[in-house]
């Protein structure tokens, strides 16, 4: 027996211990790792634990990202077979009729990445269509967060890191405009170069600067790394900010029965709404290099070659900077002063500097805003564009005046298409570029406070019916159904006398409570606050 004891104490030893999988080991190594001085763990389950409201206006940052990621992939994979060189050559590729032109480097790898890498024209239009994709996402999200107040405080930052992301995209598509070296980019480069040279002063630097001697230079070689670092990083770190702070400040929501600062009505991030927004990326993803593979976009073999002496008829910019080239077009001509024994270029300097002093007020919004209301509280549910009239038609008037820059852009395709001299199409964009504006900014306003009026109307007495009766005293009257508390709290309108509620202070600077005071800026009531319900 105490053999037998022995023999099973020493089988119990030698008996193997249960060995943690390798799976198990990394994740709990990756959860215990710190990334901005907070575990990976901890923000997992926060993720796990926080909700995200279900509305449309969410989807395209999802559109954004997967734009950018394309860009970012199909730019990559050129990035090997692009030469950016200025350098002249005789075209010897598998494009038949241009053999024996002038071409230079950077338009000889282009067209044999085009004709000859396997695949390589579907990567230069997924890299194009993806790159006017990105600003128009962008864009989209600043005009709804305009019209629905998402860029108050405690967003203000998030507003100026989009309007940056947007500038940095534009940038970004501009420069990749330029590197095949075909004559459409080659005319928006001499175009370049002359508002460049209009600038008094610093002019004729600059365009040394930017173009390396007289034209064309080495533009190419000195836009390649703007395109492929500069403006990319950019890009990268203005969205990585904007997700940071949208992280830390929580997700916004519309008005809704049991929604507040503190209480997000939605789909939890993990798993159903990253599941989602999985979805859209890929739906994205695949629309565009389904377009990709069906329509062309910038045929460089049908532009030919950049030739500083000659310029295509008709050309147009991308989409993202025609509001750039019209407004050039739009001043009257003849606009130059002497001053300072310097010409002062009138039709340089002030398209330049109206359009900067838009894009100036565009980024400080949220603080002018704030200057002018005196409205310094915290905004976690977001408007109806029909609760606040005035940014309404601001913001339809900001709409209006850059579309009619736009539409200035391809002032001569409306002329020939529509068979009017191109004198008349200036000269009624230019009345629309004055005019537009202040009548859009009336007539939106007027239509949401006329919204406005009509919700009253429904609070008040509720839906039509279409019944009607007859009151003992022979009155006809309809029968009207009353709102519930879901589309009551929906509705959220503002007070009545467009009163607005601020912070007022003491003389000797105690706070004390909030005061009303008539201002016509349309801001909600308080809604109750409670817990995180995902539903």
């Amino acid at each position: 027996m105490r053999g037998i004891a022995s023999r099973n104490r020493h089988s119990r030893k030698r008996e193997p211990r249960h060995r943690r999988s390798l799976t198990d080991r990394l994740s709990e190594g990756l959860a215990g790792t710190r990334v901005l001085g907070r575990r990976i763990g901890d923000v997992w389950q926060q993720m796990r634990g926080r909700a995200v409201p279900r509305h449309w206006t969410n989807l395209f940052g999802v559109v954004t990202v997967a734009s950018f990621v394309v860009v970012m992939m199909t730019g990559i994979a050129l990035m090997f077979v692009y030469t950016p060189s200025s350098e002249t050559i005789s075209y010897t590729g598998a494009y038949a009729p241009l053999h024996g032109a002038a071409v230079s480097r950077a338009f000889a790898s282009t067209m044999h990445i085009t004709f000859e890498v396997p695949g390589g024209r579907l990567l230069r239009q997924a890299h194009h269509w993806s790159a006017l994709m990105l600003p128009a996402s962008i864009v989209v999200q600043l005009v709804v967060a305009f019209f629905t107040g998402g860029y108050r405080r405690p967003r203000r930052a998030m507003w100026v890191l989009l309007v940056l992301a947007f500038l940095a995209a534009v940038a970004s598509g501009w420069s990749g405009y330029a590197l095949p070296d075909d004559m459409l980019s080659g005319t928006g480069l001499r175009i370049v170069e002359g508002i460049v040279l209009g600038i008094p002063v610093v002019g004729t630097w600059l365009a040394s600067a930017l173009f390396g001697g007289a034209f064309p230079g080495r533009i190419i070689e000195n836009l390649y790394p703007l395109h492929i670092v500069v403006f990319p990083a950019a890009l990268v770190a203005f969205l990585t900010l904007r997700a940071v702070a949208a992280w830390r400040h929580g997700p916004l929501q519309f008005p809704g029965q049991g929604r507040a600062a503190d209480r997000v009505v939605g789909a939890l991030l993990v798993p159903t709404a990253a599941v989602r927004a999985g979805g859209l990326f890929a739906v994205v993803t695949g629309l565009l290099m389904l377009v990709s593979a069906t329509v062309t976009v910038s045929p460089i073999w049908l532009y030919g070659p950049s030739d500083p002496a000659n310029a295509g008829a008709g050309s147009q910019p991308d989409w993202y900077t025609g509001f750039l080239d019209g407004a050039l077009r739009l001043v009257p001509p003849g606009w130059e002063l002497q001053w300072l024994g310097r010409t002062w270029t009138l039709a340089v300097l002030a398209p330049l500097a109206v359009v900067g002093a838009f894009f100036a007020l565009l980024t400080l919004y949220p603080y002018i805003e704030e200057r002018l209301t005196g409205d310094r509280r915290d905004h976690d549910l977001l408007d109806r564009p029909r609760a606040a009239p005035g940014r309404t038609g601001v913001g339809v008037a900001g709409l209006l005046f850059v579309g009619v820059l736009w539409a200035a852009g391809g002032a001569d395709i409306l002329a020939t298409t529509f068979s009017v001299s191109i004198e008349h199409v200036i000269l009624t964009l230019q009345a629309a570029l004055v005019v537009g504006p202040v009548v859009g900014f009336s007539v939106a306003r007027r239509v949401a406070l006329g919204l406005q009026q009509k919700d009253r109307m429904l609070l008040e007495h509720g839906y039509e019916t279409g019944r009607i009766l007859r009151l003992p005293g022979g009155e006809y009257v309809e029968v009207h159904r009353p709102l519930d508390e879901p589309e009551r709290a929906r509705i959220a309108l503002p007070p009545a006398s467009g009163a607005r509620r601020i912070d007022a202070r003491t003389v000797d600077g105690r706070k004390r409570k909030d005061v009303l005071v008539g201002a016509g800026t349309g801001e909600r009531g308080s809604v109750p606050a409670g817990p995180v319900s995902p539903r």
